[in-house]
């Protein structure tokens, strides 16, 4: 299936992103732009992301799974990536900003691609304001974390180094009145310091997706629910029998960030659990 480049009308630009101080002048979009009503959480954090990072992303957003929420990042190595992995194990809505232009060519990260790809074909959407053919550049990523920040009215950082790029988004969305979320990160490691400067800034610190739903005054997707009832989870039925990690991702055939997200969900639902390394289907 093919997802061409469209440019957008003024009037389809996302509500909030009028409001910012430096609004887009034109838009480029693949794929599809979120319903206007849809709140959305923007998620950003550390390349060199450590295992209680992914953790955190795992447990957040597998934790909206059934919410009228989405979730919007940059598509980055590192928390980017497994945000927009998270979401799609999830059933959510997800919107890719990435710094460069959306022509299949430039589109970075280049091993990244492949996961821009099952964005569109879940539905999600690819935005940008360069030009499709514009390489990734220094100067492009700060003007497109603008963009990710100004779209949600909320911001959720996980894990962020003291000199970390992701800072600037954290500092916009305080700077464009939108709420900062962080969570909490071990005081001695290097990848919690940036966090913890927002802490005692006054940012909120959420440790469980209700902090999120309650927030946001988010409410379940009837829909969804209906979904979850009726079609029964192939990976619960395959966990019926204990499994190995890897052997569930071979099974699957889906990534790890995104398998794991989805243990890390059926787990905090109560549906399956973990022993000695071995998952298992418990209801």
């Amino acid at each position: 299936m093919s997802f061409p480049v469209r440019e957008l009308a003024a009037a389809e630009f996302p509500p909030l992103l009028r409001e910012i101080p430096q609004p887009p002048k034109t838009l480029r979009l693949r794929g599809n732009l979120p319903d206007p009503t849809l709140p959305l959480l923007a998620v950003v954090g550390s390349r060199r992301y450590t295992t209680y990072g992914a953790q955190a992303v795992s447990h957040f957003i597998g934790g909206l799974r059934g919410y009228n929420i989405g979730i919007v990042s940059g598509m980055a190595i590192g928390i980017d990536g497994l945000a927009h992995e998270a979401a799609l194990a999830a059933n959510l809505y997800t919107l890719a900003i990435p710094g460069s232009g959306l022509s299949d060519k430039v589109l970075y990260p280049a091993r990244n691609r492949g996961l821009a790809r099952k964005i569109l074909e879940a539905g999600g959407g690819l935005m940008s304001e360069l030009p499709d053919d514009q390489i990734a550049a220094s100067w492009t990523f700060p003007q497109r974390n603008r963009l990710v920040c100004g779209i949600a009215p909320a911001t959720l950082l996980i894990e962020a180094a003291e000199q970390s790029g992701t800072l600037i988004t954290a500092r916009l969305a305080a700077d464009y009145n939108r709420e900062l979320l962080v969570v909490p990160g071990n005081i001695f490691s290097n990848n919690s310091r940036g966090v913890h400067q927002f802490l005692k800034l006054g940012a909120t610190p959420v440790t469980e997706p209700g902090d999120i739903i309650d927030l946001l005054s988010l409410t379940k997707n009837i829909s969804a629910e209906h979904t979850a009832t009726s079609s029964p989870d192939p990976l619960v039925t395959y966990l019926q029998e204990p499994h190995q990690l890897d052997e569930i991702i071979t099974h699957s055939g889906e990534s790890a960030p995104a398998i794991m997200a989805r243990l890390m969900e059926l787990e905090l639902s109560g549906i399956i659990e973990e022993r000695e390394g071995l998952y298992r289907t418990i209801i």
